[in-house]
């Protein structure tokens, strides 16, 4: 039996994509037997405080946002065999446990079995994250903002339980990955559900190879490539009689909805700068459900949205990170949900690569259209964040 604390020493020494168990870590706490047991454990904390002003011009103080915005432990590895991984992902605040929109507390987040058939092909059964939109696949912990876009929040697909595969292999134009999934369309801890299911299709092409330490899975460009690397995403979301508002997250549904979501982005990184898109478009025959009287509405965001993003990594630690932001609802629930855009500004101090930092963010928010301060609706926020973890 050995047991290993290691400390990591390089920026691009692990990334965490949440796609497959990490077996070969350059920090945490490592426990193995032989060749028949190995457990890597890990936690990671983000504490922030933060505040919203009342209004664009009226700068006083609405909200203030103090807490522990994610406590997570990892643990992943094998059992017999370097082939048979598992990943276990464990969540503690409040966020993290979808207590702002439900009464039970969702402490797994990721439970997942892989099967690993050769480094270019293996499959899962469990729940973990789905191939959705590359933000969403980041793991939270290599953002370079304190949370991820509008975009991400209102229309991801998130997290699902069911079988993964995921293969990948190179060819004369360049490094595919073809990723899919057919899940239950409920999301986290769901209990049994009505007969629909959930399909999803991601395809990815690296034509200049491939990032740096899987830096196509990390945000901003902190291992400085010395060549430009690209990677072109999209991929598709069926979710057949989804019964919560965002398919796999939000409050329960009336009525059971077809949603389709479809997703392109792009990453390209090349001597500290990084620049990164993504769009999510989502649609539904029917968005609006009612309760038995009529009294009460949930409806299915439908709509579109894209998010941008512009950094300069500096070899001392030092990072400028921008945002841009634009949702635009479809015209039936106008009344309902506003055209709303995001302007973020962000400073980034790295120890540790993404392990150890500080960030420091401020943003403007403006509704229909309208970006002067004097618009009804608009803020400001600011926010200090610092990330701690092995």
């Amino acid at each position: 039996m050995s047991f290993l604390l290691l400390n990591n020493t390089e920026l691009h020494a692990q990334v965490e994509s949440d796609e497959s168990a990490l077996l070969e870590v350059q920090d945490g706490i490592s426990i193995s037997k032989d060749s028949l047991f190995l457990l890597n454990l890990r936690f990671r904390m983000q504490n922030r405080f933060g505040v919203q002003t009342f209004g664009g011009d009226d700068l006083g103080i609405d909200v203030i946002d103090a807490r522990v915005r994610r406590l997570r432990l990892r643990l992943d590895g094998y059992v017999m065999n370097e082939r048979l991984q598992y990943y276990i992902q464990l969540s503690f605040s409040r966020a993290d446990q979808e207590l702002d929109q439900s009464l039970v507390a969702q402490t797994v987040r990721d439970a997942i079995l892989y099967y690993r058939f050769s480094p270019k092909f293996y499959v899962g059964m469990g729940q973990a994250k789905l191939p959705g939109n590359r933000q969403r696949v980041v793991s939270s912990g290599n953002l370079q903002f304190a949370d991820r876009s509008l975009v991400n929040n209102e229309l991801t697909i998130d997290r699902d339980f069911g079988f993964f595969a995921y293969w990948s292999n190179y060819t004369s134009l360049g490094k595919i990955k073809v990723k899919t999934a057919l899940t239950t369309g409920e999301g986290r801890g769901s209990l049994p559900g009505n007969n629909g299911l959930a399909y999803t299709a991601r395809f990815e092409w690296l034509p200049l190879g491939e990032f740096l330490g899987g830096g196509d899975y990390s945000e901003g460009d902190l291992v400085r490539e010395s060549k430009p690397k690209l990677s072109l995403g999209a991929g598709i979301n069926q979710n057949y009689r989804a019964q919560r508002v965002g398919g796999q997250l939000g409050l329960d549904l009336y009525e059971a909805r077809d949603i389709t979501t479809l997703m392109a982005d792009a990453v390209l990184k090349y001597r500290g700068w990084a620049l990164s898109s993504e769009w999510i478009g989502r649609n539904v025959d029917n968005p609006f459900t009612y309760n038995t009287d009529s009294s009460s509405i949930r409806l299915v965001y439908k709509g579109s949205g894209i998010n941008n993003q512009l950094s300069y990594y500096w070899p001392n630690g030092h990072e400028l990170a921008l945002r841009y932001t634009y949702m635009q609802p479809s015209a039936e629930i106008a009344g309902f949900r506003r055209q709303t855009e995001e302007l973020w500004m962000g400073w980034n101090r790295y120890l540790s690569g993404h392990r150890i930092k500080a960030q420091v963010f401020v943003r403007y928010r403006w509704l229909d259209g309208q970006m002067q301060t004097s618009h009804i609706g608009n803020h400001w926020a600011t926010m200090l964040q610092v990330e701690f973890g092995i």
